[in-house]
Order: structure tokens, then C-alpha cells, then sequence
């Protein structure tokens, strides 16, 4: 039986398999994407908390790896939002652990990769866009709305405010599509290959060596994708650092 490269990113209840209460009728489930988020958060958690002591003189690989990251945000916010930025730092950074640590857990046979869901992916934009336009009001009030007037002749305007505003509003979905497309695109092509080496190795014979091609690809692409979800979140954290400096300094004018 050929196997099915999409039922990896099905949603479906798990320990609990009856509804944990309901809302306006509609049933609500303890999912495999709620229990594999939480993993990710109580793995990055762990991370930051039992490798770091502060009784050591010599730091570990896994502290050297916490401080590492701690303070590549730092330099990303402060090279895209200056001293400003650091307010924002808890907020950045944890997006930053969630979407990487979500990433390569997927990467485990088995596991579960929310952020190839869409529902989930745009939930996580929308709040940073949210963010950026109370940020943008609590700094400059009404001056906020310039950010969909540039500096052009007064006859564009009438072009490009329109456009500003509709690039402004589509910001969550291109925002949540770029790293739910990338997961989902990733973990099917790994898919397909694995069931291109079941089925060769199910006929037997000769297709035991011809195998060997489908096999060596899925290592390649095993490794692209670590890459891949490394610079996903990297690129969500960064167009983050970049919403919430236009919401302070209009960047882009």
C-alpha cells in the first residue's frame, strides 16, 4: 500500500480522544498540534534553564549553544531596531525558540510539525502584527497612519496609499504562508521519497540497489530542510524586528 505523503499533517485528537469541553456546540480536542506545541515549549525551556549555571566557569556546549542565541536576537533587534528594540527582546526571542523549536521537532519521525498548519502560522503572525499596530499608536498616535503615506507627489497618492494599505493588511498572510508553505513543502518531498524506498525495497531483487538513489536523496533534503527550518525562523523573527521598528521610527520612509 503506497503511503499517504499529506496524513503527516493531519490534525487529530490524542490522550484525550473525547472533547475536552465545547464552545457555542463546537467540541474542542486535546490535538497531536496542541500536545507537540507544548513539547516544543517545555524542550526550549529545558534548554535555556538545565544548561545554564551560573557556578560553572567553564561554559558547556549546551550553555554556549543558550548564550549563542540569546545574543544572536540581541544583535538581530539591535541591527534592525537599535537600542530601541531591546524592550522587545522577551518578545522576539521567545517567537524566535518557539517557530525553531516547532521547526526541528518536526524533523523527528513520528513527531507532529505545527507550523506546517496554516491555523497556526497565521494565529502567530496575526498577534505580531497586532503587536506592531498598538506599539505604533502607543509611540506616535495618529502619526501611525503615515506609515501608508511615502514620500511622493501628492497626484500618486491616490495610487500608492491604497497599495500601502493593502500590502499592510496582507502582511499576516504572506507572513504565515512563507513558513507554513516551507514545512509543508519540505516534509512532503521527504515523504514521497521515503515511500519511493518502501516500495523498492517491498519488490525486492534488483530494486533493492536501485534504492539506494531515493535513500541518499532523503539525506540530502533531511539536511536542507535543518537548514530550512533554521532560516525560517530566523526570517519570522526578523520581518518581526523589521514591523515593530516601522511602528517606531517609520523605517521605510
Amino acid at each position: 500500500m503506497a503511503m499517504n505523503p499529506m496524513e503527516q499533517f493531519e490534525v487529530k485528537p490524542v490522550i484525550f480522544h473525547d472533547p475536552l469541553f465545547s464552545i457555542a456546540g463546537h467540541p474542542i480536542y486535546f490535538t497531536n498540534q496542541a500536545l507537540f506545541m507544548i513539547v516544543a515549549v517545555t524542550v526550549a525551556t529545558l534548554f535555556l534553564t538545565l544548561t545554564v549555571s551560573k557556578n560553572r566557569l567553564v561554559p558547556s556546549r549546551g550553555q554556549s549553544m543558550a548564550e549563542l542565541s540569546y545574543e544572536f536576537v540581541a544583535s538581530m533587534i539591535n541591527s534592525t531596531m537599535g537600542s530601541d528594540g531591546l524592550k522587545f527582546f522577551p518578545l522576539i526571542f521567545t517567537i524566535f525558540l518557539f517557530v525553531l523549536f516547532n521547526n526541528f521537532l518536526g524533523l523527528i519521525p513520528w513527531t507532529f510539525t505545527a507550523t506546517s498548519q496554516i491555523a497556526i502560522t497565521f494565529t502567530l503572525a496575526s498577534f505580531v502584527i497586532v503587536t506592531m499596530v498598538i506599539v505604533g499608536f502607543m509611540k506616535q498616535g495618529l502619526g501611525f497612519f503615515k506609515l501608508f503615506v511615502p514620500s511622493a507627489p501628492w497626484y500618486l497618492l491616490i495610487l500608492l496609499v491604497p497599495i500601502e494599505v493593502i500590502s499592510f493588511l496582507t502582511r499576516p498572510v504572506s507572513l504565515s504562508v512563507r513558513l507554513f508553505a516551507n514545512m509543508l513543502a519540505g516534509h512532503t518531498l521527504l515523504a514521497v521519497f521515503a515511500s519511493f524506498v518502501v516500495l523498492m525495497i517491498g519488490a525486492g531483487g534488483i530494486m533493492y540497489g536501485v534504492a539506494l538513489a531515493p535513500f541518499a536523496l532523503i539525506v540530502c533534503i533531511y539536511a536542507l530542510e535543518m537548514l530550512v527550518a533554521a532560516l525560517q525562523a530566523y526570517v519570522f523573527a526578523i520581518l518581526t524586528c523589521i514591523y515593530l521598528n516601522e511602528a517606531i521610527h517609520h523605517a521605510n520612509h
